[in-house]
């Protein structure tokens, strides 16, 4: 079975067909979904979709674009969110710099005030990082280090920042980028960290797999990226895709 420990069916590219995207799981061999909130708006549909759907679960934060949102009082929903059944991380949280929609300082604290919220419920985090790969780790060194464990998602940093990550105890998020022919980094990546600390994601509706790069990117896709991992690892698919389920139900505590 196939397990997206990131998407996002609650984006409104799915506004049209929802539905019939979510009942077509099953039948193409996806058998977990972990959506991800990244605004407020998105934690709570998030949980709606874990409380719609059996095979569908939440996580609970709010991204580095959307800091300017938080305070306090977002912090205690975020906390109440996280205390749900089906809430099974916090996230996605984390910096990104390459647009830097809100200041880098704002980013920071919020990142931070997650981090410490993810130890007080005692739930594994899932990190975004986009041209901010020494902050975010130094910050998840200095105040996170692996305690409740989690997941580097969308993983764009070196060959050794992600040997750290793992040596801390994190995962390392693998989605369509993989399938790319310019993806030597990350797939050398793959090549050296041990199975049993990836995961896949798809971070749907973007970052479609090869040959769908650019389209709408759903679970189903993840056919693709087991593929590639089971390329470059020299294993059978479906042994990639027995240890990496077997991954992400421990990563989430399932």
């Amino acid at each position: 079975m196939i397990f997206d420990t990131h998407a996002h069916y609650d984006d409104e590219a799915f506004d049209g067909d929802r539905e019939e995207v979510l009942s077509s799981m099953r039948d193409n061999n996806v058998g977990c979904i972990v959506n991800v909130g990244a605004s407020l708006k998105g934690v709570k549909e998030s949980v709606a979709l874990s409380s719609r759907y059996s095979f569908i679960y939440a996580a609970a934060g709010i991204h580095p674009d959307e800091a300017g949102s938080m305070s306090g009082e977002v912090l205690e929903f975020l906390h109440s969110q996280c205390m749900l059944e089906k809430t099974v991380a916090v996230g996605e949280i984390g910096l990104d710099y390459h647009w830097d929609v809100e200041p880098r300082e704002d980013q920071q604290k919020w990142f931070i005030e997650q981090l410490h919220l993810a130890k007080e419920v005692d739930l594994p985090v899932n990190i975004h990082s986009r041209e901010a790969a020494r902050d975010t780790f130094d910050i998840m060194k200095r105040e996170h280090a692996g305690s409740t464990g989690g997941v580097i998602h969308c993983f764009s940093g070196s060959l050794e920042m992600a040997r750290e990550y793992v040596r801390m105890g994190y995962y390392i998020g693998i989605g369509g980028v993989v399938t790319f022919k310019n993806s030597r980094m990350l797939k050398q990546i793959v090549m050296d960290i041990p199975l049993e600390y990836l995961v896949t994601e798809t971070d749907s509706p973007y970052l479609a797999p090869e040959p769908f790069r650019g389209e709408r990117n759903d679970s189903r896709n993840l056919s693709y990226v087991l593929e590639e991992i089971a390329r470059i690892k020299g294993l059978t698919v479906q042994r990639v895709e027995d240890i990496v389920y077997e991954n992400a139900k421990n990563l989430y505590r399932l």
